[in-house]
């Protein structure tokens, strides 16, 4: 089963990583200035994931692939590690929309 990790950044922002079961991360958030911004963006996550028009598929300049998994009002709630290729980038998406439905939620910012 997945897991979003709560944690928190240099800067005192909140942000979340989802990992697959496997320990590998497969989406991570903006930054939040509270930890209840935070969750909520987790609660969002949850909702869009399952919605696979949610998920915009990009190119980086090195020719990789990644996408982010965006909110009913456009705005970007996750963002994807990078991919080699297309299939992998597809693999991705499957791992989110399967896993964040239903994963734990781990708070670390508080170490």
């Amino acid at each position: 089963m997945g897991k979003f990790i709560i944690s928190k950044r240099i800067n005192d922002d909140y942000q979340f990583n989802l990992k697959a079961a496997n320990g590998q991360v497969i989406l991570t958030s903006q930054g939040y200035s509270s930890k209840s911004s935070c969750e909520k963006g987790i609660d969002s996550v949850r909702v869009h994931s399952k919605d696979r028009s949610k998920f915009e598929i990009n190119t980086a300049k090195d020719g990789r692939f990644y996408f982010n998994l965006k909110a009913g009002n456009g705005q970007v709630i996750g963002t994807s590690q990078m991919y080699e290729s297309e299939n992998g980038l597809e693999n991705g998406i499957e791992s989110v929309k399967t896993n964040a439905p239903i994963a734990l939620v781990a708070d670390e910012s508080n170490h």
